[in-house]
C-alpha cells in the first residue's frame, strides 16, 4: 500500500517536469546586433612649430618631459619642422611612437 501511495505522488511530480522541460525553447533568444556609431568630433591638432614642452608633453602619448624638451631644442637648433616625419630625427621617438601620435600633430 505505501509503494501505491508513493507512486501516485511522484507520477504526476515526474510527469510536470517532463512536460516544462519539454515545453521550453531549444534555442537561445534571437538578439538584434545594435549598431554603435561613434561621435565624429574633429581632433585639434598641435602644431610642432609652435607647441611649448608642457603642451607636447600633456597632449601626445609616450612624450614625457625630457623628450617633449627634446623635441622643442631640436626646433630651436635646427629651424621649423617641414614635416610631422622628421620627429624621428630626434633621439628616443621611433617610429612606433610617432604613429600613436602622428593624429595629433601638425607642421604649419
Amino acid at each position: 500500500m505505501r509503494n501505491t501511495v508513493l507512486s501516485y505522488l511522484l507520477l504526476p511530480l515526474f510527469a510536470s517536469a517532463s512536460f516544462s522541460l519539454s515545453a521550453a525553447p531549444a534555442a537561445d533568444p534571437v538578439v538584434a546586433p545594435v549598431a554603435v556609431v561613434a561621435a565624429q568630433h574633429p581632433v585639434a591638432r598641435l602644431d610642432l612649430n609652435t607647441a611649448d614642452a608642457p603642451t607636447l608633453q600633456s597632449t601626445l602619448t609616450g612624450i614625457g618631459k625630457t623628450r617633449a624638451e627634446a623635441i622643442v631644442a631640436y626646433r630651436e637648433e635646427h629651424g621649423a619642422f617641414a614635416s610631422v616625419d622628421e620627429l624621428l630625427e630626434i633621439k628616443g621617438i621611433g617610429k612606433a611612437l610617432l604613429d600613436r601620435n602622428r593624429d595629433r600633430l601638425t607642421v604649419n
